[in-house]
Parts: C-alpha cells; sequence; structure tokens
C-alpha cells in the first residue's frame, strides 16, 4: 500500500507515521508538510508545500496512491467558527477534492473526534464543523472513506501534543491514562491503536463508516 499523510507533524499524525514505517504492508508514504520534520526513512518521503488551500502545482506528486490518512487538526479554542472552518473544513475539502479526482480508487481516512455532530445543526460549533467536514468527505467519489472519532488518546512511544492547550492536561493525566484505558475502552484509545487501526481499514475496509473509539480498539 502506498499512502499520503497529512497533519504528520502532530501527536495522531506521527503515531500514525509510526506505525506505517513499521507495517510492512505499508510501502510508501508521502507526507505533506508545511515546515519540513527532519524525520528520515526509506519508506517516507516528506514534500514541502505551502498553501494547503491549493494543490494544483504539486498534483503529479499525488497520484498513484492507495490511501490518504488525514490527521491534521486544530483546536477550536479561542477562534471563531469561520476561522476553525478555515483549518477543518476548507484545508481538508481542497486536499480531499483534489485527491478524489487524482486517485478515484483511494482509500480517505479522516481524523475526526467524539461528539462530532453529523447533522450539522448542534449548538456545538466545533462539532457542527466537524460534521459538515465529515459529510462533505463522504460525498466524494473515493472507494472508501472511513471517519475516526477517537475520544480521549493516549501519547505512546514519546509522542506529544504540539497543542499547549493539551499538553498541560495531558502530563497531569498521564499517570491514569493507561488504567483509564483498561476501564473504559470505550472513551480512551493510544496513538499506536489508532495508526494501527487506520492502516487496516485502508487495507481491508471497516465495519462501518463512522468509527467510534470502541470501534477503533476492536480493529
Amino acid at each position: 500500500m502506498k499512502a499520503i499523510l497529512f497533519g504528520g507533524t502532530g501527536m495522531v499524525g506521527q503515531g500514525v507515521l509510526r506505525e506505517c514505517l513499521l507495517d510492512p504492508g505499508v510501502e510508501r508514504v508521502l507526507s505533506i508538510v508545511r515546515t519540513p520534520s527532519g524525520q528520515q526513512h526509506p519508506k517516507l518521503r516528506e514534500l514541502v508545500h505551502r498553501d494547503f488551500l491549493d494543490f494544483s502545482s504539486i498534483e503529479r506528486d499525488l497520484t498513484g496512491y492507495d490511501a490518504t490518512f488525514f490527521c491534521l487538526g486544530a483546536t477550536s479554542a479561542g477562534k471563531s467558527e469561520k476561522e476553525y472552518s478555515r483549518v477543518t473544513y476548507d484545508i481538508t475539502m481542497a486536499a480531499a477534492t483534489a485527491l478524489a479526482r487524482l486517485n478515484p480508487q483511494m482509500t480517505f481516512l479522516f481524523v475526526s473526534g467524539a461528539g462530532t455532530d453529523s447533522t450539522e445543526r448542534g449548538k456545538v460549533m466545533w462539532a457542527r464543523v466537524k460534521g459538515r467536514t465529515e459529510n462533505a468527505i463522504l460525498r466524494l467519489p473515493f472507494k472508501a472513506a472511513y471517519m475516526f472519532r477517537p475520544g480521549i488518546i493516549e501519547p505512546m512511544h514519546g509522542l506529544q501534543s504540539r497543542t499547549a492547550l493539551y499538553r498541560i492536561p495531558y502530563l497531569v493525566l498521564r499517570p491514569l491514562l493507561p488504567w483509564l484505558r483498561r476501564q473504559f475502552p470505550q472513551y480512551v484509545t493510544t496513538t499506536e491503536q489508532l495508526g494501527r487501526a487506520m492502516i487496516r481499514a485502508a487495507k481491508d475496509g471497516a465495519p462501518r463508516t463512522l468509527l467510534e473509539t470502541d470501534d477503533i480498539n476492536r480493529l
């Protein structure tokens, strides 16, 4: 399997990338980044691209892939709905629309979040925007598309969130996360489990389109 990765420098994306590089069934990974990470691996190619709203200049680099792991995201804290939509909806759809045209046999896997609002009409802003994004992806002519909705994600193998707002709660909860994961697998997963589940869904499909934390842990 040849895969494209967005968000490979964030906590979730780093987890997915790690599992891709370890998985013998993943032949090659193209990581689309704004700034180089410096990471090197025989399977990995990083492509620096500044404008995530327009991928026309790199379309030739985006063809011939089987899956896209879209792990790019941002907190909604302090953002208006327009600002949050630009990151969550506009950028995602710019990439997804181009990839659906270039690779119609591709599987597109989108990291959303627990509590996402598929009706797009709820009171919680981020959940509406995520729901609108999910729905728009599912309308595109991909071979398959899966929406991953993890709840609490335990970072493994030294990974950490790049968002300062999340780092402090993670530091406080870190000693409790393994216990919480064992006791409440329907709410807690790990970067390792999420990465492996996304790869498995890309290769073999998944039982449903919208995958909650419990589904992720079972894959």
